[in-house]
Protein backbone atom coordinates (compact mmCIF):
# COMPACT_ATOMS: atom_id res chain seq x y z
CA UNK A 1 0.00 0.00 0.00
CA UNK A 2 1.35 3.40 -1.01
CA UNK A 3 2.43 5.66 1.87
CA UNK A 4 0.07 8.52 2.65
CA UNK A 5 1.49 11.89 1.64
CA UNK A 6 1.76 14.21 4.64
CA UNK A 7 2.43 17.90 5.17
CA UNK A 8 5.84 16.93 6.57
CA UNK A 9 6.76 15.23 3.28
CA UNK A 10 5.79 18.30 1.25
CA UNK A 11 7.77 20.48 3.66
CA UNK A 12 10.82 18.21 3.37
CA UNK A 13 10.82 18.33 -0.44
CA UNK A 14 10.42 22.12 -0.52
CA UNK A 15 12.85 22.66 2.37
CA UNK A 16 10.32 24.71 4.39
CA UNK A 17 8.64 24.12 7.74
CA UNK A 18 5.44 22.03 8.07
CA UNK A 19 3.68 25.09 9.51
CA UNK A 20 4.52 27.05 6.34
CA UNK A 21 3.02 24.26 4.20
CA UNK A 22 -0.09 24.17 6.38
CA UNK A 23 -0.62 27.91 6.07
CA UNK A 24 0.09 27.84 2.33
CA UNK A 25 -2.54 25.14 1.78
CA UNK A 26 -5.03 27.39 3.60
CA UNK A 27 -3.94 30.37 1.45
CA UNK A 28 -2.80 32.32 4.49
CA UNK A 29 -1.90 35.93 3.54
CA UNK A 30 1.37 35.79 5.51
CA UNK A 31 2.75 33.24 3.04
CA UNK A 32 4.14 34.66 -0.20
CA UNK A 33 2.34 33.89 -3.44
CA UNK A 34 5.48 32.17 -4.77
CA UNK A 35 5.56 29.76 -1.81
CA UNK A 36 1.81 29.16 -1.94
CA UNK A 37 2.00 28.27 -5.63
CA UNK A 38 4.93 25.92 -5.03
CA UNK A 39 3.17 24.16 -2.16
CA UNK A 40 -0.10 23.73 -4.09
CA UNK A 41 1.76 22.48 -7.17
CA UNK A 42 3.68 19.82 -5.22
CA UNK A 43 0.57 18.85 -3.22
CA UNK A 44 -1.32 18.25 -6.47
CA UNK A 45 1.60 16.34 -7.95
CA UNK A 46 1.85 14.07 -4.91
CA UNK A 47 -1.98 13.76 -4.72
CA UNK A 48 -2.01 15.09 -1.18
CA UNK A 49 -5.32 14.96 0.69
CA UNK A 50 -5.80 16.96 3.90
CA UNK A 51 -6.42 14.88 7.01
CA UNK A 52 -9.97 15.47 8.22
CA UNK A 53 -9.09 13.64 11.43
CA UNK A 54 -6.17 15.94 12.15
CA UNK A 55 -8.26 19.01 11.40
CA UNK A 56 -11.03 17.84 13.71
CA UNK A 57 -8.58 17.03 16.50
CA UNK A 58 -7.25 20.58 16.29
CA UNK A 59 -10.80 21.77 16.90
CA UNK A 60 -11.34 19.25 19.69
CA UNK A 61 -13.77 17.15 17.63
CA UNK A 62 -13.95 13.76 15.98
CA UNK A 63 -16.10 14.73 12.99
CA UNK A 64 -18.40 11.82 13.86
CA UNK A 65 -21.98 11.77 15.11
CA UNK A 66 -23.62 8.63 16.44
CA UNK A 67 -27.08 7.54 15.31
CA UNK A 68 -28.96 4.89 17.29
CA UNK A 69 -32.31 3.52 16.14
CA UNK A 70 -34.38 0.34 16.61
CA UNK A 71 -34.27 -1.32 13.16
CA UNK A 72 -32.80 -0.23 9.83
CA UNK A 73 -35.06 -2.70 8.03
CA UNK A 74 -38.12 -0.61 8.91
CA UNK A 75 -38.78 1.73 6.02
CA UNK A 76 -39.57 4.60 8.40
CA UNK A 77 -36.09 4.51 9.95
CA UNK A 78 -34.44 4.02 6.54
CA UNK A 79 -36.03 7.28 5.44
CA UNK A 80 -34.89 8.99 8.66
CA UNK A 81 -31.33 7.87 7.86
CA UNK A 82 -31.63 9.38 4.37
CA UNK A 83 -32.55 12.73 5.90
CA UNK A 84 -29.65 12.60 8.37
CA UNK A 85 -27.08 11.55 5.78
CA UNK A 86 -28.14 14.29 3.36
CA UNK A 87 -27.17 17.01 5.83
CA UNK A 88 -24.20 15.14 7.31
CA UNK A 89 -22.68 14.66 3.84
CA UNK A 90 -23.12 18.35 3.10
CA UNK A 91 -21.24 19.22 6.31
CA UNK A 92 -18.59 16.50 5.79
CA UNK A 93 -19.61 14.73 8.99
CA UNK A 94 -19.43 10.96 9.39
CA UNK A 95 -22.50 9.11 10.71
CA UNK A 96 -21.77 6.08 12.91
CA UNK A 97 -24.98 4.04 12.62
CA UNK A 98 -26.10 1.54 15.28
CA UNK A 99 -29.21 -0.62 15.74
CA UNK A 100 -30.60 -1.40 19.20
CA UNK A 101 -32.88 -4.10 17.75
CA UNK A 102 -35.40 -2.76 20.27
CA UNK A 103 -33.32 -4.05 23.23
CA UNK A 104 -32.64 -1.84 26.23
CA UNK A 105 -29.34 -3.53 27.15
CA UNK A 106 -28.00 -3.13 23.63
CA UNK A 107 -29.05 0.52 23.47
CA UNK A 108 -27.32 1.20 26.78
CA UNK A 109 -24.11 -0.48 25.59
CA UNK A 110 -24.13 1.48 22.31
CA UNK A 111 -24.42 4.82 24.10
CA UNK A 112 -21.48 3.86 26.32
CA UNK A 113 -19.40 3.02 23.24
CA UNK A 114 -20.30 6.31 21.56
CA UNK A 115 -19.43 8.29 24.69
CA UNK A 116 -16.09 6.52 25.11
CA UNK A 117 -15.24 7.24 21.47
CA UNK A 118 -16.02 10.92 22.08
CA UNK A 119 -18.43 11.41 19.20
CA UNK A 120 -19.45 15.01 18.61
CA UNK A 121 -23.13 14.26 19.22
CA UNK A 122 -25.83 11.59 19.20
CA UNK A 123 -29.19 11.09 17.46
CA UNK A 124 -31.38 8.59 19.34
CA UNK A 125 -34.73 6.86 18.85
CA UNK A 126 -35.23 4.61 21.87
CA UNK A 127 -35.91 0.87 21.89
CA UNK A 128 -39.38 -0.39 22.75
CA UNK A 129 -37.88 -2.08 25.85
CA UNK A 130 -36.49 1.19 27.18
CA UNK A 131 -38.33 2.24 30.34
CA UNK A 132 -35.38 3.76 32.24
CA UNK A 133 -33.50 6.82 31.05
CA UNK A 134 -30.42 6.92 33.29
CA UNK A 135 -28.14 5.85 30.41
CA UNK A 136 -29.50 8.72 28.32
CA UNK A 137 -29.10 11.18 31.17
CA UNK A 138 -25.47 10.05 31.60
CA UNK A 139 -24.85 11.12 28.01
CA UNK A 140 -26.26 14.56 28.75
CA UNK A 141 -24.27 14.77 31.99
CA UNK A 142 -21.11 14.26 29.92
CA UNK A 143 -22.25 17.29 27.88
CA UNK A 144 -22.51 15.27 24.69
CA UNK A 145 -25.08 16.95 22.40
CA UNK A 146 -28.16 14.77 22.00
CA UNK A 147 -31.28 14.96 19.84
CA UNK A 148 -34.12 12.48 20.41
CA UNK A 149 -36.35 11.65 17.45
CA UNK A 150 -39.62 9.79 16.86
CA UNK A 151 -39.51 7.39 19.82
CA UNK A 152 -38.93 9.75 22.70
CA UNK A 153 -38.98 8.71 26.38
CA UNK A 154 -40.86 10.92 28.86
CA UNK A 155 -39.35 13.22 31.48
CA UNK A 156 -36.02 14.04 29.85
CA UNK A 157 -34.69 17.51 28.99
CA UNK A 158 -33.22 17.11 25.50
CA UNK A 159 -33.70 18.37 21.96
CA UNK A 160 -36.57 16.53 20.26
CA UNK A 161 -38.00 16.04 16.77
CA UNK A 162 -41.22 14.12 16.21
CA UNK A 163 -44.50 14.00 14.35
CA UNK A 164 -47.79 14.88 16.08
CA UNK A 165 -49.06 11.35 16.66
CA UNK A 166 -52.00 12.50 18.78
CA UNK A 167 -53.35 14.56 15.90
CA UNK A 168 -52.66 11.71 13.48
CA UNK A 169 -54.64 9.23 15.59
CA UNK A 170 -57.42 11.77 16.06
CA UNK A 171 -57.80 12.38 12.33
CA UNK A 172 -57.60 8.68 11.47
CA UNK A 173 -60.27 7.75 14.03
CA UNK A 174 -62.53 10.59 12.91
CA UNK A 175 -62.12 9.46 9.30
CA UNK A 176 -63.29 5.95 10.20
CA UNK A 177 -66.18 7.20 12.34
CA UNK A 178 -67.47 9.50 9.59
CA UNK A 179 -67.61 6.51 7.25
CA UNK A 180 -70.07 4.74 9.49
CA UNK A 181 -67.77 2.62 11.67
CA UNK A 182 -69.08 2.31 15.21
CA UNK A 183 -66.75 -0.21 16.87
CA UNK A 184 -63.28 1.13 16.20
CA UNK A 185 -60.48 -0.76 17.93
CA UNK A 186 -57.00 0.53 18.74
CA UNK A 187 -54.10 -1.90 18.33
CA UNK A 188 -51.43 0.22 19.99
CA UNK A 189 -47.73 -0.02 20.89
CA UNK A 190 -45.95 -0.44 24.27
CA UNK A 191 -46.72 1.82 27.25
CA UNK A 192 -43.07 2.94 27.42
CA UNK A 193 -43.29 4.87 24.15
CA UNK A 194 -44.67 8.40 24.28
CA UNK A 195 -45.94 7.82 20.73
CA UNK A 196 -48.23 5.06 22.05
CA UNK A 197 -49.79 7.39 24.61
CA UNK A 198 -50.18 10.11 21.98
CA UNK A 199 -52.03 7.69 19.69
CA UNK A 200 -54.25 6.66 22.61
CA UNK A 201 -55.19 10.26 23.47
CA UNK A 202 -56.03 11.15 19.87
CA UNK A 203 -58.13 8.00 19.48
CA UNK A 204 -60.10 8.63 22.70
CA UNK A 205 -60.72 12.30 21.87
CA UNK A 206 -62.10 11.40 18.44
CA UNK A 207 -64.41 8.69 19.84
CA UNK A 208 -65.85 11.08 22.42
CA UNK A 209 -66.40 13.83 19.83
CA UNK A 210 -68.16 11.37 17.51
CA UNK A 211 -70.38 10.10 20.35
CA UNK A 212 -68.91 6.61 20.21
CA UNK A 213 -68.42 4.55 23.39
CA UNK A 214 -64.94 4.02 24.78
CA UNK A 215 -64.65 0.25 25.30
CA UNK A 216 -61.60 -1.18 27.05
CA UNK A 217 -62.17 -4.47 25.22
CA UNK A 218 -61.42 -2.67 21.95
CA UNK A 219 -58.08 -1.25 23.15
CA UNK A 220 -55.06 -3.58 22.93
CA UNK A 221 -51.32 -3.06 23.25
CA UNK A 222 -48.67 -5.00 21.37
CA UNK A 223 -44.90 -5.18 21.74
CA UNK A 224 -44.93 -4.76 17.93
CA UNK A 225 -43.80 -8.33 17.21
CA UNK A 226 -45.77 -10.48 14.76
CA UNK A 227 -46.57 -12.99 17.50
CA UNK A 228 -47.89 -10.44 19.98
CA UNK A 229 -49.86 -8.62 17.32
CA UNK A 230 -51.50 -11.88 16.24
CA UNK A 231 -52.40 -12.66 19.86
CA UNK A 232 -54.03 -9.27 20.42
CA UNK A 233 -55.86 -9.34 17.09
CA UNK A 234 -57.23 -12.79 17.97
CA UNK A 235 -58.51 -11.33 21.24
CA UNK A 236 -60.27 -8.53 19.37
CA UNK A 237 -61.91 -10.92 16.93
CA UNK A 238 -62.97 -13.28 19.74
CA UNK A 239 -64.61 -10.45 21.67
CA UNK A 240 -68.39 -10.20 22.01
CA UNK A 241 -68.03 -6.69 20.58
CA UNK A 242 -65.93 -7.56 17.53
CA UNK A 243 -64.62 -4.35 15.92
CA UNK A 244 -65.65 -3.25 12.45
CA UNK A 245 -62.45 -1.18 12.08
CA UNK A 246 -58.97 -1.10 13.62
CA UNK A 247 -56.48 1.73 14.02
CA UNK A 248 -53.01 0.18 14.32
CA UNK A 249 -49.68 1.51 15.64
CA UNK A 250 -48.10 1.28 12.18
CA UNK A 251 -48.42 -0.43 8.80
CA UNK A 252 -46.37 -3.45 9.91
CA UNK A 253 -48.79 -4.10 12.77
CA UNK A 254 -51.71 -3.62 10.36
CA UNK A 255 -50.32 -6.19 7.91
CA UNK A 256 -49.79 -8.76 10.70
CA UNK A 257 -53.31 -8.13 12.03
CA UNK A 258 -54.79 -8.50 8.54
CA UNK A 259 -53.29 -11.96 8.26
CA UNK A 260 -55.20 -12.98 11.39
CA UNK A 261 -58.43 -11.61 9.93
CA UNK A 262 -57.96 -13.68 6.79
CA UNK A 263 -57.55 -16.81 8.90
CA UNK A 264 -61.07 -16.09 10.24
CA UNK A 265 -62.40 -15.92 6.68
CA UNK A 266 -62.91 -12.15 6.92
CA UNK A 267 -62.49 -9.91 3.87
CA UNK A 268 -60.11 -7.12 4.80
CA UNK A 269 -61.56 -3.62 4.35
CA UNK A 270 -65.04 -5.05 3.80
CA UNK A 271 -65.80 -7.09 6.91
CA UNK A 272 -63.23 -5.18 8.95
CA UNK A 273 -61.35 -2.04 7.91
CA UNK A 274 -57.82 -0.90 8.76
CA UNK A 275 -56.14 2.47 9.12
CA UNK A 276 -52.55 2.79 10.33
CA UNK A 277 -49.41 4.91 10.60
CA UNK A 278 -46.17 5.15 8.54
CA UNK A 279 -47.55 5.14 4.96
CA UNK A 280 -45.15 2.45 3.76
CA UNK A 281 -44.33 2.55 0.02
CA UNK A 282 -44.89 -1.22 -0.23
CA UNK A 283 -48.61 -0.66 0.38
CA UNK A 284 -49.03 0.47 -3.22
CA UNK A 285 -48.21 -3.08 -4.31
CA UNK A 286 -50.73 -4.79 -2.02
CA UNK A 287 -54.18 -5.84 -3.14
CA UNK A 288 -55.69 -4.87 0.22
CA UNK A 289 -53.47 -2.32 2.01
CA UNK A 290 -54.77 -0.25 4.95
CA UNK A 291 -57.50 2.09 3.69
CA UNK A 292 -55.50 5.06 4.92
CA UNK A 293 -52.22 5.67 6.68
CA UNK A 294 -50.79 8.59 8.63
CA UNK A 295 -47.72 10.05 6.93
CA UNK A 296 -45.11 10.85 9.62
CA UNK A 297 -42.53 12.55 7.33
CA UNK A 298 -39.49 10.47 8.36
CA UNK A 299 -37.07 12.14 5.92
CA UNK A 300 -37.88 15.55 7.36
CA UNK A 301 -37.57 14.19 10.91
CA UNK A 302 -34.06 12.93 10.14
CA UNK A 303 -32.99 16.11 8.35
CA UNK A 304 -34.26 18.40 11.10
CA UNK A 305 -32.81 16.27 13.89
CA UNK A 306 -29.40 16.36 12.19
CA UNK A 307 -29.74 20.11 11.62
CA UNK A 308 -30.40 20.75 15.32
CA UNK A 309 -27.52 18.49 16.36
CA UNK A 310 -25.02 20.15 14.02
CA UNK A 311 -26.16 23.58 15.15
CA UNK A 312 -25.56 22.61 18.78
CA UNK A 313 -22.14 21.14 17.93
CA UNK A 314 -21.17 24.30 16.00
CA UNK A 315 -22.40 26.64 18.73
CA UNK A 316 -25.31 28.07 16.73
CA UNK A 317 -27.74 26.74 19.33
CA UNK A 318 -26.84 26.94 23.03
CA UNK A 319 -26.94 23.59 24.86
CA UNK A 320 -29.59 24.97 27.24
CA UNK A 321 -31.78 26.35 24.44
CA UNK A 322 -33.78 23.14 24.03
CA UNK A 323 -35.44 22.70 20.65
CA UNK A 324 -38.70 20.76 20.25
CA UNK A 325 -39.93 20.31 16.70
CA UNK A 326 -43.33 18.70 16.09
CA UNK A 327 -44.21 18.02 12.45
CA UNK A 328 -47.82 17.92 11.30
CA UNK A 329 -49.08 14.50 10.15
CA UNK A 330 -51.01 13.88 6.93
CA UNK A 331 -53.70 11.23 6.52
CA UNK A 332 -53.08 9.53 3.17
CA UNK A 333 -56.31 7.90 1.92
CA UNK A 334 -55.73 5.05 -0.52
CA UNK A 335 -59.25 3.72 -1.03
CA UNK A 336 -62.76 3.90 0.36
CA UNK A 337 -64.18 0.95 2.28
CA UNK A 338 -67.45 -0.87 1.70
CA UNK A 339 -69.25 1.18 4.39
CA UNK A 340 -68.55 4.51 2.64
Amino acid sequence: MKDVVTIKEIARQLNVSPSTVSRALQNHPRISSHTREAVHALANQLKYLPSTTARNLQRGRTGVIGMVLPEIRENFFSEVINGVEELAFEHQVTVALYQSHDRFDREKQILTVLASNRVDGVLLSVAKETQQIHHIQELLDRQIPLVLFDRIPPHIAAHQVECNMEKGAYEATKWLARRGHRRIALLNGPHALIASEERYRGYITALVEEGLPVENALIKRSDLTTQETALKMNQLLSSATRPDAVLTFNDYVALDAMQVCRSYGLVVNQDISFVSFANLPLNMYLEHPPLASVEQHPYQIGFMAAEILLNVINGVIAPTDLQKVILEPELIVRQQDAIS
